[in-house]
């Protein structure tokens, strides 16, 4: 196999590192928002639960996480196929973290702000989504970006799942063909991957920097 089939049958296994991620994102920035909300709220009972989710999947290895669902809840009859339990694993595992991201954001705004908002007759709801979440959102890019690149260097997990992503991909065939040069195509692939992240966000933050 040549260095062009290596880095081909390496591209096939990014596919999944990229669709577990996007996957994860899609489901897990908006989780997180709920839970950060929750977190924040005066309901006690609900803060305590939250706080008690948010401390079990932040203070446990995500590569447990991955092997429970895939591996435990069958014990309880309950099977899911090996990317629909990564993702699980994954959504439920970020989710936590980022909760923290945008509790954090949230509480960073000015007191003064949330009084003006009462003064003004908004409600709730109107407060969080019109003037605090937008604020908070602005101030957490960058950790939102650290979260993103782990998400990417993450995915290799699943491949203890038999999942085959980027790693697995490139340490196939470095075991079949004695070669290096498939991590190296791999760690090219990781790497640009973060790059184009790392650039989208600093866009990100330089468009929401202008308007605010």
């Amino acid at each position: 196999m040549n260095t062009i089939d290596i880095f081909i049958y390496i591209l096939k296994g990014s596919g999944i590192t990229l669709k577990l991620s996007l996957i994860t994102i899609i489901f897990s920035i908006p989780l997180g928002v709920l839970i950060a909300l929750g977190k924040v709220s005066t309901l006690k009972i609900l803060n305590y639960i939250l706080s008690a989710y948010t401390w079990c999947f932040r203070g446990t290895p995500l590569l447990l996480q991955i092997f429970f669902v895939y591996f435990g809840l069958p014990v309880f009859g309950i099977k899911f196929k090996p990317l629909t339990a990564a993702s699980i694993a994954f959504v439920l595992n970020y989710s936590a973290y980022l909760a923290e991201i945008f509790r954090s954001g949230i509480n960073s705004i000015d007191i003064g702000q949330f009084e003006a908002a009462k003064v003004l007759g908004m409600n709730y709801y109107q407060t969080m989504s019109l003037i605090i979440l937008p604020q908070a959102v602005i101030r957490v890019f960058p950790p939102v970006c650290s979260e993103a690149i782990n998400l990417i260097k993450d995915t290799a997990l699943v491949s203890v799942i038999g999942i085959g992503e980027l790693s697995r991909a490139a340490k196939e065939i470095v075991t079949r063909d004695f070669t290096i040069t498939p991590f190296a195509a791999a760690a090219a692939i990781y790497l640009t991957i973060t790059m184009f992240i790392v650039l989208i966000f600093r866009q990100l933050e330089k468009k929401y920097a202008i308007r605010s």
